[in-house]
């Protein structure tokens, strides 16, 4: 049956070519004879509705390309052979070449592309969808993103719909499209790139996007804000920004001595299997656990070269997408500082996973304010925002350390000063 189907396209090609191109029956044709005669006898078969070829898993790979939007992209410019140089009207069809999956198929598809867009493809290549797709997992390649028959001018994005990103992020373009950035008309590669995607939590990414736009943000907070560095170092923006969202505490591994948060090596997945060990109940790592945990990854007789860096931050991505007005914002420091915030009741630990996206393994909130955890969590204390009793106990020890030494020197010069006069006297009299 499919062969007679192919054979039945491949007659109407060779002996309706010409009847197409003079008659304009061709699709292409009422386009504007904008592609040329061996294209309009490539589409003479491949404009047609429905077609398509079987492959041998069952899946339907379809061999139809709309021929008017074709004609305007900017590949009818090229032609169909550049990009299907394998393939001549001697040989085709059949074509022998043997096509195992609609994914296969992509991905071959994707080595063409780089033959004109080297400078792209080398982009993509260190992105988490490059990233993805050499793991074997699913990564969106350039026939995902780029329709190859219908590619307009820098004109991949719809702001409308959030083709091609909504694809595979329905959820969280919902989110932005309600979001003060979507209602502006900002595109998702504003912040993300286009073809180099990097991991959102990779370093300071997102907290440098939103710095490239807002470059007087931290002036701005630091007239309201007390300790606003601070808050930019280890509050993300969302958490104030987007106010309905639920918050959490993320506690992130760091290495003291490279400067940088910890990463898993690649097929080493040591950090979920040592939390696994550490946390022998299974309902979360505890204070001990985690610090069990931590000397699992200190190097032996290296004290603290691997602590945590707490960040409060959104607990899902949509969420962070869902960004309000500025005026909306939370500004109520209590919202956080106060016992029993909710804020505090979600904590987890992570890695920078292989790919550059986080590791995470859930902990219990108790500890935030355990006395076995203080020593890692205290990067990211605040004065009565975490509630670590001792923290605040030496606080104040250390306050009335630093007033009462020079107080009590004070007060000794003093007395000596006042003895010596009355020794003094005596010795006069």
């Amino acid at each position: 049956m499919q062969g007679r189907r192919l054979a039945t396209f491949v007659m109407a090609a060779l002996f309706g070519a010409v009847g197409a191109l003079f008659l304009g029956q061709g699709s292409a044709r009422a386009a504007g004879n904008a592609v040329s005669q061996l294209d309009e006898q490539c589409l003479g078969c491949h404009s047609a509705e429905g077609f398509e070829k079987d492959l041998a898993n069952g899946e339907k790979l379809s061999l139809h390309v709309d021929g008017a939007a074709f004609a305007k992209s900017v590949h009818s410019k090229i032609g169909c052979a550049v990009c299907h140089g394998s393939i001549s009207l001697e040989n085709h069809p059949p074509s022998k070449t043997k096509i195992s999956s609609i994914r296969d198929y992509s991905l071959a598809m994707t080595k063409v592309c780089s033959s004109c867009h080297g400078d792209v493809v080398k982009l993509y290549e260190g992105s988490i969808h490059a990233s993805l797709v050499r793991e074997g997992k699913f990564g969106p390649v350039c026939t995902d993103c780029h329709s190859p028959h219908a590619v307009m001018a820098k004109a991949a994005y719809d702001a409308a719909s959030g083709t091609p990103c909504s694809k595979c992020h329905d959820p969280i373009f919902k989110a932005y499209a309600d979001s003060v950035h979507g209602q502006a008309g900002l595109s998702c590669s504003n912040c993300h790139r286009a073809h180099d995607v990097s991991a959102a939590a990779k370093g300071d990414q997102l907290k440098n996007a939103c710095l490239e736009c807002h470059q007087d943000a931290l002036t701005a907070h630091q007239t309201w804000l007390p300790n606003a560095a601070q808050h930019f170092d280890a509050v993300s923006c969302p958490a104030c920004h987007s106010p309905t969202a639920k918050r959490k505490v993320d506690l992130r591994l760091y290495d003291n001595a490279a400067q940088q948060r910890v990463a898993e090596k690649a097929g080493v997945p040591q950090f979920e299997n040592r939390a696994r060990l550490a946390d022998v109940k299974g309902t979360g790592l505890d204070a001990m656990a985690l610090r069990s945990l931590l000397q699992g990854f200190n190097r032996e007789g290296v004290d603290n070269q691997v602590t945590l860096r707490g960040r409060l931050e959104v607990t899902t991505g949509a969420e962070a997408h869902r960004l309000a007005r500025s005026t909306a914002a939370i500004r109520d420091c209590a919202k956080c500082h106060q016992h029993g915030a909710d804020a505090f009741q979600s904590v987890t630990v992570s890695i920078v996973g292989p790919d550059g996206r986080p590791v995470r393994y859930g902990a219990n909130p108790d500890v935030l304010n355990s006395v076995i955890s203080v020593d890692s969590v205290s990067g990211f204390y605040a004065i009565g925002g975490t509630r670590i009793k001792l923290l605040d106990w030496l606080l104040a020890l250390a306050v009335l350390g630093g007033i009462g030494g020079p107080l009590g020197h004070m007060t000794v010069r003093w007395l000596f000063k006042r003895y010596a006069k009355r020794i003094s006297g005596k010795e006069d009299s």
